[in-house]
């Protein structure tokens, strides 16, 4: 059940990240919400998961709130 549920955290993530950045590269998009050009690139792809600290501060970053990215969830 753990595993579904952050497929669906991750799926999540990565939806709402691509359109936040937009038309950014990744460089300029992962800057602002402080990690790595790569990092962002797999987290949109499905290929990392970010630990809570790095989601924490990804939030933080864009002045958001965990409903602002699962509103369904809370």
């Amino acid at each position: 059940m753990f595993r579904a549920v952050r497929r669906n955290f991750d799926k999540q993530l990565a939806i709402f990240l691509r359109k936040k950045r937009g038309d950014l590269s990744y460089a300029k998009f992962a800057m602002k919400v402080g990690l790595s050009d790569e990092t962002l690139r797999r987290v949109e792809l499905g290929e990392h998961h970010l630990t809570f600290n790095k989601f924490e501060t990804v939030l933080s970053r864009l002045n958001l709130r965990l409903k602002d990215v699962f509103p369904d969830e809370f």
